[in-house]
């Protein structure tokens, strides 16, 4: 479809690229222009968009999350990490069938395009089921294996990762794994081999609670960094989930093998596990990116809120007012979360590019005045201001409506059918 969006601010997110007057113009599923409309060339269009001044920007990338644990929405709250999972959780993902993935998963995938998120990094159970709900909503998703030592296998990490490995698809898939307390070091070992085979990244939950780290240390005399480096898993990139419990080791390592920290500040506080030394691992150079996590320990998938609590808690943990800046953090809602899935087609608005964007209304009233626009999104930006939520060249949301193929109020039946019968 070809379609142009006009008389808009455009944030490219592109480095030292200003916010301008201009419009985008999409074919099929790329962008084919991004410019000012002087130069702009002229062309069919199937549909044109006043975009009013309100901002295009790319949607926002969410570099962690378990979509499938939709039903599970305040389902176990207020519990310890160790003992929500453990006692809560894990008995009800066992009563899991595809079918349930498949449903639950086109919840979240909703609630994501509410928020402008155009992608997501899922690791969850049942990719297959994940993977058919993303192809059916039109929205692109990556996966990560999450095998340990109860479920998934080495078989089927190699099969996902040649079945779903199309460029130009709205799915792919990379190697992971729970976590290293989930999993032996017979395990581990085997993992590091995959990554040599293929000369590939992997990613995992790593240094979430400080007990996690305790017990790494007294298992393999090292942190979880330091333990997957050590059997090569980091050579060829990747990413890990939280971060919080890092030394200054940890840090440099994930500097040097270019490994993705991904924070998930709403989980990690709901969940009490502590908060990440984002500041310091900015300052080493390593690459950060941002993660709703699951509906289970967070509730709520939204961009928005973890952005705000991305640099609120860097600049109280840091006690000083300068840390963590809007810039920098609207960067890692994109770009970097892009970087973190290996999705270099979906980091900026170039020519080129996927056509995975968004449109975030500045007509409302805590977009004004606009003194700066990006910390207007950063500080008090909401799911209210996203106007237009645009994947693969496709307007999957827009104005509240949803266009995903399937009617939202069977989507939410679904969803309340499933946990009544898990229960």
């Amino acid at each position: 479809m070809n379609i142009r969006i006009y008389n808009a601010r455009v944030l490219t997110m592109e480095q030292e690229k200003d916010i301008f007057f201009g419009e985008v113009h999409v074919k099929d599923n790329r962008i084919s222009y991004v410019g000012c409309t002087e130069n702009a060339p002229e062309g069919k269009w199937e549909r044109e968009i006043d975009a009013q001044g309100n901002v295009v920007m790319p949607g926002f990338k969410n570099a962690h999350a378990h979509s499938g644990m939709t039903n599970l929405r305040s389902f176990a709250d207020d519990l310890p990490l160790h003992e929500w999972l453990n006692e809560q959780i894990f008995p009800m993902e066992a009563k899991l069938t595809p079918d349930d993935v498949y449903h639950l998963s086109k919840l979240a995938i909703m609630e994501y395009l509410t928020s402008g998120i155009t992608t997501s990094f899922d690791m969850y159970l049942m990719p297959d089921a994940m993977a058919q709900a993303a192809v059916d909503c039109g929205y692109r998703t990556t996966m990560a294996g999450g095998l340990n030592n109860f479920s998934q296998s080495f078989d089927l990490l190699e099969e996902w990762l040649k079945r779903y490995n199309d460029p130009e698809g709205l799915v792919n898939f990379q190697l992971g794994f729970h976590a290293e307390y989930t999993n032996s070091r017979e395990n581990l070992e085997k993992l590091a081999a995959l990554v040599h085979k293929y000369k590939a990244p992997i990613h995992t939950h790593s240094s979430e609670t400080a007990s996690e780290v305790a017990g790494c240390i007294e298992r393999h005399g090292m942190t979880p960094t330091q333990l997957f480096n050590s059997l090569g898993m980091f050579d060829y990139g990747g990413s890990c989930y939280h971060c919080v419990y890092m030394t200054e080791e940890d840090m440099d390592i994930m500097a040097a093998k270019g490994i993705c920290a991904v924070t998930n500040p709403g989980s990690n506080l709901k969940l009490a596990s502590g908060i990440a030394p984002i500041s310091d691992m900015l300052k080493k150079g390593v690459h950060v990116a941002i993660g709703t996590d699951g509906p289970a320990s967070n509730n709520c998938l939204d961009m928005f809120r973890e952005m705000f609590l991305v640099t609120g808690l860097a600049k109280v943990r840091e006690n000083d007012a300068a840390a963590v800046s809007a810039d920098q953090v609207l960067r890692m809602a994109t770009v970097e979360g892009a970087y973190a899935m290996g999705l270099k087609d979906a980091d900026v608005l170039a020519e080129g590019k996927f056509a995975d964007l968004i449109m975030i209304d500045l007509n409302q009233p805590n977009m004004q005045p606009l003194n700066n626009i990006v910390k207007n999104i950063v500080y008090s930006g909401s799911k209210q201001n996203v106007k237009l939520t645009m994947v693969n060249g496709k307007v999957l949301y827009e104005d509240g409506r949803f266009f995903i193929g399937t009617p939202a109020n069977e989507v939410y039946a679904k969803a309340n059918e499933i946990i009544e019968r898990m229960k």
